[in-house]
């Protein structure tokens, strides 16, 4: 009798703690996006950099960039769970990681969520970047080529003679500051508002100031009407600063959705030396039939830089997404870029070509 008590006891304790364990289980995703696209390009490179011949090939990641990653969250009681986020880009054409030196490139944090917002502390996307996500007139699709992506959040500052030519912020690149190192960020909605703020260190030794960042941001969104905007600040190594912002509107009506972002920012690249940018966007989508969207945006991006002449571009793009199924969207994608003052630029003694136009035809699935 004493013995079926007791092994009545170990299965009641036992089943205990398997509840307790199960109901402790983080909910883990699995997720992805495989895009690649066949492009054919005239007057840009493989890389979209200026030049005067022609360039075919296979790309990945002209619609939403290829990637891979694990997010999860585990339930703490009392209104509390804990999260975490990892992401690595891929380029999908040769199945390498986008980043050589990074698993995770794209995201990797982990925090808390409560009542009265989300602490996540890691390397991140920065508030320039989720400021611009809801208004950008694409949509942020084509990464590598997107003006507000690239100038407007600061992913690509290295070409042609306005280069930035140092790092500013933890992101471990002197070219790209659209992700950072070392970031502490608190996110709060509340209602119809949704406000941001964020701090990176820079852990240089005896430094607490060089390659940090501070950042605000602020949104809005009621009735298919968005305004988001934001304010960073990065330092260099050498204490320069870097400022940023970032301002947009989105307006959805039916199956029209308008978006129009101006974005500004000025470095202070050395002494009595310093680089401006100026980016103005505006474009809209519209559900021609059920299953097929259009997407049409124009960039237009004006530099000034100390000892040189005023450079940018004007850039036009057009989607055509058709939807086979809800992971599986076939596109074709065509844009044009004019270069503008000297932003075109010389490869060897050649001339590149003053515009570069592209069209890409692809297949994007999540997964």
């Amino acid at each position: 009798m004493k013995r079926k008590k007791y092994i009545s006891g170990v299965a009641l304790a036992s089943g205990f703690m398997l509840g307790q364990g199960a109901a402790a289980q983080s909910n883990v995703t699995l997720y992805g996006i495989a895009d690649l696209g066949a492009r054919y390009s005239s007057g840009l490179s493989a890389a979209n950099a200026p030049t005067s011949n022609t360039s075919t090939g296979i790309t990945s990641g002209v619609n939403n960039t290829s990637r891979w990653g694990f997010k999860g969250e585990e339930s703490l009681g009392n209104d509390m769970a804990a999260v975490f986020h990892l992401e690595g880009g891929l380029n999908l054409d040769t199945g390498s990681s986008a980043k050589s030196d990074k698993l995770f490139d794209r995201i990797a944090y982990v925090g808390l969520k409560t009542s009265a917002g989300r602490l996540t502390a890691g390397r991140q996307a920065t508030i320039l970047s989720d400021a611009i996500n809801p208004v950008d007139p694409l949509g942020m699709r084509n990464a590598s080529f997107n003006p507000n992506i690239n100038v407007t959040a600061l992913s690509n500052t290295a070409f042609g003679t306005h280069a930035f030519g140092t790092q500013y912020g933890t992101s471990g690149y002197n070219d790209n500051f659209y992700r950072l190192d070392n970031m502490l960020k608190f996110t709060s909605e509340m209602g119809p508002v949704t406000a941001r703020v964020s701090y990176s260190f820079g852990e240089v030794p005896g430094d607490s100031s060089a390659l940090s960042t501070t950042g605000a941001a602020l949104s809005y969104q009621r009735d298919g009407f968005v305004v988001s905007g934001g304010y960073m600040k990065f330092k260099n190594r050498a204490d320069f600063a870097l400022d940023a912002y970032t301002l947009g509107a989105a307006y959805k009506l039916g199956e029209v959705t308008l978006k129009a972002n101006y974005g500004n920012n000025k470095a202070d690249t050395a002494i009595n030396k310093e680089t401006k940018q100026r980016i103005a966007s505006g474009g809209g989508s519209v559900l021609v039939s059920p299953g097929n969207l259009l997407t049409i945006a124009y960039y237009r991006v004006r530099r000034d830089s100390t000892g040189f002449s005023q450079d940018g571009f004007d850039r036009l793009y057009a989607y055509l997404e058709h939807d086979l199924s809800k992971r599986t969207t076939l596109y074709v994608e065509a844009d044009s870029t004019k270069w503008n003052g000297n932003a075109a630029g010389v490869t060897g003694t050649l001339a590149n070509s003053t515009h570069g136009r592209g069209v890409t035809l692809g297949m994007m699935h999540k997964f």
